[in-house]
């Protein structure tokens, strides 16, 4: 006969709890996105205004924006606020996809999370702010100036945001090589030496990656490659100064 605190509901009560727990986290990013949207939209016309910008100041003179789809004035307006909203609202989602795991690390894990997940951020955010400040002016130069004299550049408004979303997300994800190379090496799986010696391969990877993610020129794929590359290097950095702590605190040990 089994005991009771053997029995399936027994079992059943901690994941029901964690379920309802997580399904509470999940409202609470959704609703905080909401609200942000909703503070966010009576400007949406401003925000994609300043997104259009550094295409918009590189335009010839009479050249405009335009809009090929009937809706396409009220949509992509719409669809940028909201993936904004997502952009403000991640520092509170991470909080609360933080706060449903803690229980359940240990101190010395929650230690290092915590400036994991806040680099994260502020990482993700310095690559699309490096996208829109630096990549797009010179990228958007390069593409008005090289068309032929006779074609009139007036990109559609709809297409104008699909491609820099793109760029957003692929300059956001490649700023957080430091983040994926430190993590790596602190969790054992590989060594700074083994990652330094396979620098050809890895140069090689990031402009692949730069192919895939970004549009099918030269300049943005090599715009996203080496700063690609330079992270990675940066990873490598901490992961060397991360093991010289390690070894410190050993010595300090014996």
């Amino acid at each position: 006969m089994s005991k009771t605190g053997d029995s399936p509901e027994h079992h059943q009560a901690p994941l029901i709890e964690h379920l309802i727990e997580l399904r509470s986290r999940l409202l609470r990013s959704v609703v905080a996105i909401l609200v942000i949207f909703l503070a966010l939209y009576p400007f949406a016309n401003e925000i994609y205004t300043f997104v259009a910008q550094p295409l918009m100041a590189l335009l010839p003179e009479g050249s405009q924006m335009i809009a090929t789809e009937v809706a396409s004035p009220f949509l992509a307006p719409f669809k940028l606020t909201l993936v904004v909203a997502l952009f403000v609202a991640i520092p509170y989602v991470l909080h609360q996809a933080w706060a449903f795991v803690a229980p359940g690390l240990y101190d010395n894990e929650k230690a290092l999370a915590v400036p994991i997940l806040t680099s994260s951020v502020l990482l993700f955010y310095a690559g699309a702010a490096f996208a829109y400040y630096v990549v797009f002016p010179l990228l958007f130069q390069f593409f008005t100036q090289t068309g032929p004299e006779n074609v009139a550049v007036m990109t559609d408004i709809n297409a104008y945001l699909n491609f820099v979303l793109k760029l957003f997300f692929a300059f956001g994800v490649a700023f957080e090589i430091p983040i994926a190379t430190f993590l790596l090496i602190a969790s054992g799986v590989t060594t700074v030496e083994s990652l330094s010696k396979k620098r050809p391969y890895i140069i090689l990877g990031c402009f692949v990656v730069g192919m895939l993610l970004t549009p099918p020129d030269v300049i943005s794929q090599s715009l996203l490659a080496v700063p690609m590359y330079l992270l990675y290097e940066v990873g490598l950095l901490f992961g060397r100064l991360a093991r010289r702590k390690k070894q410190r605190r050993e010595v300090e040990e014996e």
